[in-house]
């Protein structure tokens, strides 16, 4: 075997990271980045680990990911979503590495009745949307060649709060929950999307990709999934109805896209691999978490 490949995990204490970590591939080692030190609010710092590692590839999982907080936090999301990245990129094309910067559904307006695809106009409505989408355009103004951006959409994993989390909660202490049913999108499990990162950087086919799992639903439909799933497998839960709401019945401080569905095709072409359904990745989520049906 050759030498292994170097990879500096951005984030890797987040839901994400962690689920890069275990998906880790033969040859690959990890290396710097799962210090608690790498602070994109850190420049000096992170150019400095990143010089004295010097990875074949840098893989940015870090982000500012709480949508409301950015409305009030805003110059604290364009420092981490929008900066960071474009730091990232400078230091990869000085080090001759490959960047792989995760993204998301919000750059766009949410306005569309068709899957959104790579090249489509964007046009945030929240500034979390601004601040990430500042991001991809850091990356692209450095004049890194070798990188990837991937957008993804609705994630949940094992290892943080996330939305089926939250519903498994609700439903074990309410008889009714009130989920919002008019906003479209696709939920997307870690371990789908972090299998989908090192697939791209096999191809070498750099640009801009989408992922996230196939299929669509609403948020109230993906919460009732959740109870359904949950409950074949044993859960003992209180909930009895699961009502469906509209985005203005719950106003939150950001605007969320009323359409998020993302075109895959870009993603399959490359990598010559199809992507798990919404429903199938969910089931194999709550067979971790629950245990398998029938069990």
């Amino acid at each position: 075997m050759g030498a292994p490949i170097k990879l500096v995990l951005i984030g890797a204490n987040g839901m994400l990271g962690q689920t890069v970590q275990e998906a880790l591939p033969v040859g690959y080692e990890l290396v710097a980045g799962n210090y608690p030190q790498v602070d994109l609010l850190q420049p000096s710092l992170v150019a400095k680990i990143l010089q004295e590692s010097s990875p074949d590839i840098i893989v940015n999982c870090a982000a500012h990911t709480a949508v409301d907080a950015c409305e009030k936090e805003q110059e604290l999301a364009l420092h981490i979503n929008g900066e960071g990245p474009g730091l990232l990129a400078a230091l990869a094309k000085k080090l001759a590495a490959v960047l792989v910067h995760v993204s998301t559904d919000y750059v766009f307006d949410g306005a569309s009745s068709i899957p959104y695809r790579e090249e489509d106009d964007t046009g945030p409505q929240s500034a979390y949307g601004r601040s990430k989408l500042a991001g991809e355009q850091a990356i692209l103004e450095r004049g890194l060649e070798r990188f990837f951006i991937v957008r993804t959409s609705w994630l949940y994993g094992p290892h943080g709060k996330n939305f089926v989390e939250t519903i498994l909660r609700l439903a074990g202490e309410k008889e009714e929950i009130r989920i919002v049913a008019d906003q479209i999108g696709s939920p997307t499990l870690t371990d789908d999307l972090a299998g989908g990162l090192f697939r791209l950087l096999k191809t070498e086919l750099f640009g801009v990709y989408h992922f996230s799992n196939e299929g669509k639903c609403s948020w109230h439909e993906f919460a009732c999934a959740i109870v359904e799933g949950a409950r074949q497998r044993g859960a003992k839960l209180k909930v009895e109805r699961i009502v469906p709401i509209r985005t203005e019945d719950y106003p939150l401080p950001a605007p969320r896209p009323a359409f998020s569905l993302m075109d895959k095709g870009k993603y399959r072409a490359a990598t010559g691999c199809d992507v798990p359904h919404w429903r199938e990745a969910l089931g194999r989520y709550l067979d971790r978490r629950l245990g398998k049906i029938g069990a």
